[in-house]
């Protein structure tokens, strides 16, 4: 079983997301505060990280840095999510795999997480 990772402050975003990742079989670990994503990480080593980009520190964007500059997870697949217009060139720019834009549809993302899971077969 796969693990995700969620980290979002939004306690809603990150409930609604495990609720339907857990239904399609993964494992999900939800953090909603991106300064315990690190640690988190390295507790649990996700197979799949799921980011929000406006957060308190660090931000998406350097937490993508952060964990891009950990050889553990220098290829574990990012996607991040977010509600600011033209992300798509920074988010890839920061070192993340794909983008998915809010508000997004779940069937979407499912097409998503799933193709970026199985990247790392």
């Amino acid at each position: 079983m796969s693990r995700i990772m969620i980290v979002d402050d939004d306690e809603k975003v990150t409930t609604l997301l495990s609720r339907y990742l857990s239904a399609a079989g993964y494992q999900v670990i939800a953090i909603n505060q991106s300064a315990k994503a690190l640690q988190a990480a390295n507790a649990t080593h996700p197979d799949l990280f799921i980011l929000d980009i406006m957060m308190p520190h660090p931000d998406g964007f350097t937490l993508c840095r952060l964990l891009r500059a950990d050889p553990k997870f220098a290829h574990t697949p990012i996607l991040i999510i977010t509600a600011l217009d033209n992300s798509n060139s920074k988010a890839t720019t920061f070192g993340a795999n794909d983008y998915l834009a809010k508000p997004f549809n779940l069937d979407e993302l499912a097409a998503k997480v799933d193709a970026l899971i199985n990247s790392m077969d």
